[in-house]
């Protein structure tokens, strides 16, 4: 008699074929929806259009400019802080470059018309000086001023290991040589920025050419439109589904081409030591690194402190008790909020799901490990408008319907979240595994045992912060609910887009402080909750 011998699918590996699973009907199911409907459409007629290549240069033109400077800006701002590795306040400083990323798109864009409108406080201030010349925020200038906003700290952020990581040895025998700044910069830091500047400048360029809430708030007008906006005119405004649907397979065919590129030049850093070099640079006595490096950081910090500042202050300011006695906003809070919740617990779960699949026993990666991550980076390579315009076509006989509104902007803020929050997760759970799971099997502890006595008080702090992360993202979220939302759907972002737009200034105060105060308290909340106390 022969017997057959069946093995078990482990428990992890069906929880990433769900995740994996979900991921590829969502967005191949919006993929196969986009081309099916292009197949009656004259995609050739659609990009022909004068228009249309207005709409395409200028999204080019914008992203590159944008990266430019975010890019430019930032490598100074880096280098000065690693100059500067002491002074009082660093570490608040490096607190204060990851805050753009958290804050909710529209909330930044109230501070900075707050700064750079045209009643602002640096017209109020020109007006003073008695100068005539007024600033005009909206446009080329208002679009690339957000885009620095957000990117230029983050590309500081990336940057600022690297400059970190170059060896005590290299610092000495600069020294010894008597190396300037110039120098320095063009034989030891050049070099390293080679090998990871491509990767973060396409990364800015791709997160600016997908760039949706800031050109849709600072466009101001046709003459400054990209393809996420074009995508979201044609489809709730002008009613064209060809335009709409040529648009989006455009923005993610040039999407995943970018993204594409990201992967080539992605690079791991040779020199990349988990303690900070303590030998001081020989620059940092310099004219450079004494006199223009305080001023540089001090620019930087109030460029990022002061429209998020002006924010909390502006709210402080305004009628918060009769504000805050509205129905729609007290309505628009719960919506905001419950939505969020939603999206980051499946968020979580996917993120769980994929980092538990895509390795083995001892932290090998299983073969297929690599179409896991390739699925959860659907957040990158296609944009919300793609995504949502595909979601649209596959759900249109059912769309208007409440429940199905809703339950496309969780999954899309979810996916939307996704890379990000795999990014926390997948390398705590791979690290666990490589040290854990041959001591584990020597002990025979396997299910909730060694889930509650070994994996949860490592993973906790990583899952806390991926549950934070996405939901604060989710939270301040405008593409999802401005795509699929109606009446009687607005959540807090939405809201304040349409005070704003309404010119109702004294609402949208207390409403953009009002979210970002949510935004923070519920980011600090959730992380210290689930993530536990940091013992120092």
């Amino acid at each position: 008699m022969t017997f057959v011998r069946h093995h078990a699918i482990p428990l992890p590996l069906i929880g990433g074929l769900a995740s994996f699973a979900f991921i590829a009907l969502l967005i191949g199911g919006a993929f196969v929806a986009l081309l099916t409907a292009a197949a009656d459409i004259d995609l050739g007629a659609v990009v022909g259009d004068g228009y249309i290549r207005h709409v395409i240069g200028f999204t080019v033109w914008q992203a590159s400019l944008s990266t430019l400077l975010s890019v430019g800006l930032g490598i100074p701002v880096a280098r000065a802080l690693a100059r500067r590795p002491n002074f009082p306040g660093r570490e608040w400083l490096r607190f204060l470059f990851a805050m753009p990323f958290l804050t909710p798109v529209i909330v930044a864009i109230f501070g900075l018309v707050a700064i750079y409108g045209v009643t602002g406080w640096l017209n109020q201030g020109l007006a003073l000086l008695d100068l005539p010349q007024k600033f005009y925020l909206y446009g080329l200038a208002g679009i690339l001023i957000a885009h620095v906003f957000f990117n230029m700290p983050m590309v500081v952020t990336l940057l600022l290991p690297r400059f970190e990581a170059v060896p005590a040895d290299n610092w000495r025998l600069a020294s010894q040589l008597g190396m300037n700044s110039w120098a320095i910069f063009r034989v030891i830091e050049l070099p390293l920025l080679r090998q990871t500047l491509p990767t973060i400048a396409l990364l800015v360029f791709l997160l600016c050419f997908v760039s949706f809430v800031v050109v849709l708030a600072l466009g101001g007008g046709p003459a400054a439109t990209t393809l996420e906006v074009a995508i979201y005119q044609a489809l709730r405004f002008d009613f064209d589904l060809g335009r709409g649907v040529s648009l989006a397979l455009l923005q993610l065919a040039i999407g995943a081409a970018l993204f594409g590129l990201t992967r080539i030049f992605e690079r791991h850093m040779p020199m990349m030591p988990k303690l900070r070099s303590t030998v001081g640079r020989p620059d940092a006595a310099g004219f450079v690194g004494r006199v223009l490096d305080p001023i540089l950081i001090a620019i930087a910090a109030l460029f990022v402190a002061l429209p998020l500042l002006t924010v909390v202050i502006e709210g402080a300011l305004g009628s918060i008790g009769e504000v805050m006695s509205n129905e729609r906003l007290q309505q628009g809070t719960l919506r905001s909020l419950g939505i969020a919740a939603l999206a980051s617990l499946l968020c979580a779960c996917l993120a769980l799901g994929i980092s538990m699949a895509a390795r083995q026993r001892g932290g090998r990666t299983l073969r297929w490990s690599g179409a896991f991550q390739a699925a959860s980076v659907g957040g990158l390579v296609v944009s919300p408008l793609a995504l949502g315009t595909g979601l649209f076509l596959l759900f249109r006989p059912i769309v208007d319907q409440a429940w199905v509104s809703y339950t496309l902007v969780i999954a899309m803020n979810a996916i939307m979240a996704l890379p990000f929050g795999l990014r926390t997760l997948s390398q705590a759970i791979a690290d666990a595994a490589r040290e854990d799971d041959r001591l584990c099997a020597a002990l025979g502890l396997a299910g909730w045992n060694r889930l509650r006595l070994i994996d949860w008080p490592k993973l906790r702090k990583p899952l806390g912060l991926c549950l934070a992360l996405s939901f604060s993202l989710a939270l301040g979220d405008l593409a999802a609910i401005a795509l699929f939302g109606r009446d009687g759907m607005e959540t807090l972002p939405l809201l304040l887009y349409q005070q704003m737009g309404a010119y109702h200034m004294p609402d949208a105060k207390v409403t953009a402080a009002l979210l970002l105060l949510l935004n923070f308290l519920s980011y600090a909340a959730i992380a210290r909750m689930v993530g536990g106390h940091v013992r120092r």
